[in-house]
């Protein structure tokens, strides 16, 4: 059961200024910019999305048999309208933000559930298309119960943890999709659910 957050009872509506974001300037040309509380009234947006959206279970080979995707999902092309007018500021408000140094606008979305400490995603990096070759951009707005996004360089090596829930905005910039990978990792102390909210500069459907 999803546990709303205290903090999150306010008359606010819209993102708050991406300009209070965190940069932290990562080994290798990666970058990612955190904005905890980005998005106002988060537990609601939560539990709209939790009833609206077209959930789906997917199945995907590994290796020699197909397994059971351990989350839910939901992927919007580029020109599908998103599920809630509140992405739509979110995703309007990235692409001003980001334009001069980005080049372009996000076009894809992808929405995950995380039912329970259960569902998880292994280490990979978005590296789907140009995205493969060349720096591009993924913003995650999570909404729900906080869980853990590690990060770690590419091969191995220390990894970096952000607690990530109601409404927190992580943008991985720069090379990080080629030359760093993030997961969620299943968690026994995690019981309620999360969504991450994924906005892509390229057609990423594949890796949510």
């Amino acid at each position: 059961m999803f546990q709303g957050s205290l903090l999150d009872d306010t008359d606010e509506s819209g993102p708050r200024p991406l300009s209070s974001a965190r940069r932290r300037r990562l080994a290798h040309g990666a970058w990612v910019d955190v904005l905890p509380g980005w998005i106002p009234g988060a537990d609601a947006l939560f539990e709209r999305l939790h009833t609206s959206v077209p959930w789906r279970a997917d199945r995907r080979r590994m290796y020699d048999r197909v397994v059971d995707v351990p989350r839910l999902l939901a992927f919007y092309d580029e020109g599908d309208p998103l599920p809630d007018p509140v992405l739509d500021e979110a995703k309007a408000a990235l692409d001003r933000h980001y334009a001069a140094e980005l080049g372009e606008p996000f076009r894809t979305a992808g929405l995950c559930l995380y039912r329970d400490g259960r569902d998880s995603v292994a280490w990979h990096g978005d590296r789907i298309g140009r995205g493969s070759t060349e720096d591009t951009m993924v913003a995650i707005l999570s909404v729900g119960t906080p869980r853990s996004l590690l990060l770690r360089p590419r091969g191995g090596g220390r990894t970096i943890r952000h607690e990530l829930g109601h409404g927190d905005l992580i943008v991985m910039g720069g090379s990080c999709q080629r030359t760093w990978e993030h997961a969620i990792p299943k968690s026994a102390r995690v019981a309620g659910p999360r969504i991450s909210c994924l906005l892509y500069t390229t057609d990423a459907a594949d890796e949510l």
